[in-house]
């Protein structure tokens, strides 16, 4: 609700110069002078509330006068809204988090300047925060919005760090860095990390050691475990198995057949081939030779000592 204006004086040749600042609001026709030298310090000029519109701009400039003259600055034409540079944010806060199930960060938090009227949206801030470790020698920025807190992460444990944070308005100037805030990120956090990884790295060695050990003892059993081969083609019902140990009676039966050499059955159908001869004339011979004995029959001599004659087959 106030502003001042600054100048720099010019070369004067060593002779005494009054200078007098001038401004008109665009639109208006009537010429003010400064209403206060002093407040600003010298070769300034202050403007009171009184004194200061927003969404006005004004038309400055700056008149020099000495017995050689008058000269004028070339005018500056300022919107109040577009210098408008608030106080530094207050009450800035660190703390180091630490998740369960994350990694550890910092917390910061802080709020608005007391003369500028978030609440009501006359303006709105915008923050920017820096931090480095307190011997580094660049710091590191981080662009915040419009939000009072803000998380940082990647942090180097064991490390003391300085933050500072500022704000703007939306189309004001950046105000002063805040005074600067410390904190020490202590170094459990990191052994904390470093333990889960370790114990992570153990297990994971002793699963591997005990699946090498399992490996090295089944050979090949384990890969054909992982990796079984392929089955080739056979006889449904069929088992090797039966074949390598040597058992033909039970690869027979897988087969279908039923006795081997033939049963009783398989007699009984030889039976249906042959007859038999009970006679005293004749031996034991196929039906169709019966039919046919000139084909197979030769002539024996008769042995006078026997009581009979017998006949003999070739």
């Amino acid at each position: 609700e106030t502003f001042t204006c600054w100048w720099k004086p010019g070369s004067d040749g060593g002779i005494p110069t009054n200078y007098t600042l001038f401004y008109r609001k665009e639109g208006e026709s009537l010429t003010h002078e400064c209403p206060d030298y002093k407040t600003g310090g010298p070769n300034s000029c202050y403007f009171n509330k009184r004194h200061t519109s927003i969404w006005m701009v004004y038309i400055i400039w700056v008149n020099a006068t000495n017995q050689m003259g008058r000269s004028m600055s070339e005018p500056r034409y300022v919107d109040v809204t577009y210098i408008v540079e608030p106080d530094p944010p207050l009450n800035l806060s660190l703390e180091v988090k630490q998740p369960e199930d994350g990694k550890p960060y910092l917390w910061l938090k802080w709020t608005p300047p007391v003369l500028v009227d978030v609440r009501s949206g006359w303006l709105t801030l915008q923050y920017e925060l820096r931090l480095k470790p307190e011997k580094a020698a660049e710091w590191e920025t981080h662009f915040a919005g419009q939000q009072t807190q803000f998380k940082i992460f990647s942090l180097y444990m064991g490390q003391k760090y300085l933050v500072e944070v500022r704000c703007k308005p939306d189309h004001g100037s950046w105000s002063q860095w805040s005074p600067e805030s410390s904190i020490l990120i202590p170094n459990d956090i990191k052994m904390k990390d470093t333990m889960v990884w370790i114990f992570v790295a153990v297990l994971s060695s002793v699963v591997c050691l005990i699946i090498v050990w399992t490996m090295a003892l089944k050979g090949y059993s384990m890969i054909t475990c992982l990796l079984p081969p392929v089955p080739g083609p056979k006889i449904k019902g069929f088992d090797t198995h039966l074949l390598e140990k040597g058992k033909s009676e039970e690869l027979l039966s897988a087969l279908g057949c039923q006795g081997f050499p033939p049963t009783s059955d398989c007699e009984d159908l030889l039976v249906e081939f042959l007859e038999v001869d009970d006679s005293e004339d004749h031996q034991l011979m196929p039906t169709h030779e019966k039919d046919h004995p000139t084909q197979s029959m030769k002539p024996t001599h008769l042995d006078p000592d026997s009581d009979s004659g017998r006949g003999s087959c070739d």
